[in-house]
């Protein structure tokens, strides 16, 4: 069967510090959260192809914290943490963000799922602790690596069904 592919639209309004995201894809609710939450999954889909993911810690849940690292084919790591602030399954999970080479600079990032029949969409806004910072991350390629990101899911999400 072939899947279609739904465009990622990403908001990003000159002066408020947030990036609003929203991306449907062609299955059940239950597995997109599935594909969110499990670790085994999300290094299949999460980042650039051309870097391989390593999983340290993934506690999906409302307390719960997690960190991981992509790696460059040259060994290059760069590594990423935060915390789970709420998680309601299969509907709406908070967390923050940190990249290691930018201490300090956290973002809060919000993925509400829907359902939409036999798809489901997910929404999500990230808050930056400034513009500026919000433009560096979206001058360092964000729109293009969450794209392809999420070309990756439906690739996962097929895979699921």
């Amino acid at each position: 069967m072939a899947q279609s592919r739904t465009e990622t639209v990403i908001d990003v309004v000159p002066a408020l510090p947030f990036i609003d995201v929203v991306r449907e894809f062609d299955a059940s609710v239950a597995n997109l959260y599935h594909a969110y939450v499990d670790p085994t999954l999300v290094v299949d889909w999460l980042g650039p192809r051309r870097l391989a993911m390593e999983v340290v810690r993934y506690d999906v849940r409302t307390g719960g914290s997690w960190s991981y690292k992509h790696v460059s084919p040259d060994g290059t790591a760069y590594g990423f943490h935060g915390v789970f602030h709420l998680v309601v399954p299969r509907e709406h999970i908070v967390q923050t963000f940190e990249f290691d080479g930018a201490p300090g600079e956290v973002s809060l990032d919000s993925a509400r799922f829907e359902a939409l029949g036999s798809r489901s969409r997910v929404v999500s806004r990230t808050v930056y602790p400034s513009v500026e910072s919000r433009d560096a991350t979206v001058t360092g390629g964000m729109p293009a690596g969450l794209s392809e990101a999420f070309e990756r899911l439906d690739e996962v999400l097929e895979a699921l069904r």
